[in-house]
């Protein structure tokens, strides 16, 4: 059967491409199907490269190979194929819109021209010889590539002298304000303990100084956005970016408490909007006894309770 033929094809390609053993599997091959818009009637020179989404690809596999793959299985496509590929300078991110936020749904990917011209020739006599030519370069390929998408990426400014580079979109763009703006503000001299990416849950994380805090984190549970540890008065400030969801209410307020129980450092929760607009949506679920900050007027905060301003709570003074 020709789908299982090019299946086959691809499992072998990706062997002689050097991919991981855990890239070589159903799954990727069907992605580089979809990639080169490979349908089991047509042959390897009439390989395309369309721009193609996680779900299109999820729907070709269905479509023109009757693999059915159910739809929270996407993250997978995304993270344990599709994010090697790109290491790999297999495929491109985002090649008409660099800029577009990671977690966007009009995220696609396309197969690099030179990866494409090397698939043209499989199963004829060129291929080897064009294998050969392929991967004398491909490690070149992988870091121009990798180093055109580093040039979309947000610096964020952590200290003096120091950059960290995050994803591009809404939500990266506050975090970088948080840290920039917020912080000397409001915990002037903290520190950044971690930041999280829309493109890498763990993208920016100082070890070293939550052990010296004594903090011990599940890499399991669901962080905020932002970590930062005022030293001067041995607090941490917890902080959510709200573009669009997840303020800190009652039961996020509960699950990073717990999150964060190791730790004698007080702890401060903040929840961060871009604007006032986004701010009114959300005011009903904020909880009690925790910071609001608006980007759009940063040398504001708003305190959700009267007993005092900026600083943690206990467990007694909250109940």
């Amino acid at each position: 059967m020709p789908e299982y033929e090019n299946i086959k094809s691809v499992l072998q390609i990706l062997e002689l491409l050097g991919l991981p053993r855990a890239q070589r599997n159903e799954r990727s091959a069907l992605c580089l199907l979809a990639l080169l818009n490979l349908t089991p009637k047509k042959t390897w020179a009439q390989a395309e490269s369309p721009l193609v989404g996680i779900t299109p690809m999820m729907d070709f596999s269905r479509k023109h190979y009757g693999k059915e793959y159910a739809p929270n299985t996407r993250e997978t496509f995304r993270r344990q194929t599709m994010h090697q590929f790109m290491q790999a300078g297999i495929a491109l991110y985002n090649p008409d819109k660099p800029d577009r936020p990671v977690n966007s749904p009009k995220a696609v990917y396309q197969i690099l021209p030179e990866t494409l011209a090397l698939l043209k020739t499989y199963g004829t006599n060129q291929w080897e010889p064009s294998l050969r030519r392929y991967l004398s370069t491909r490690k070149t390929l992988a870091q121009r590539y990798a180093k055109d998408r580093k040039q979309t990426l947000i610096p964020v400014q952590i200290a003096p002298g120091k950059q960290i580079h995050i994803s591009p979109g809404e939500h990266s763009e506050l975090i970088k304000a948080i840290v920039e703006d917020f912080a000397p503000r409001f915990a002037p001299g903290a520190t950044l303990v971690y930041v999280g990416d829309t493109g890498e849950k763990w993208s920016y994380f100082d070890r070293e100084l939550l052990i010296k805090i004594g903090l011990t984190v599940d890499s399991h549970g669901k962080m905020p956005d932002v970590v930062l540890y005022y030293g001067k008065r041995n607090w941490l400030l917890l902080v959510e970016s709200v573009t669009s969801h997840g303020p800190v209410d009652g039961k996020r307020h509960e699950e990073l408490a717990k999150l964060f129980s190791s730790t004698s450092a007080g702890l401060v929760y903040v929840t961060a909007f871009p604007s006032r607009s986004i701010t009114a949506r959300y005011l009903s679920e904020i909880a009690w006894e925790t910071e609001v900050w608006v980007a759009e007027s940063p040398s504001h905060l708003i305190h959700f309770n009267g007993e005092k301003f900026l600083g943690p709570y206990s467990e007694k003074s909250a109940g």
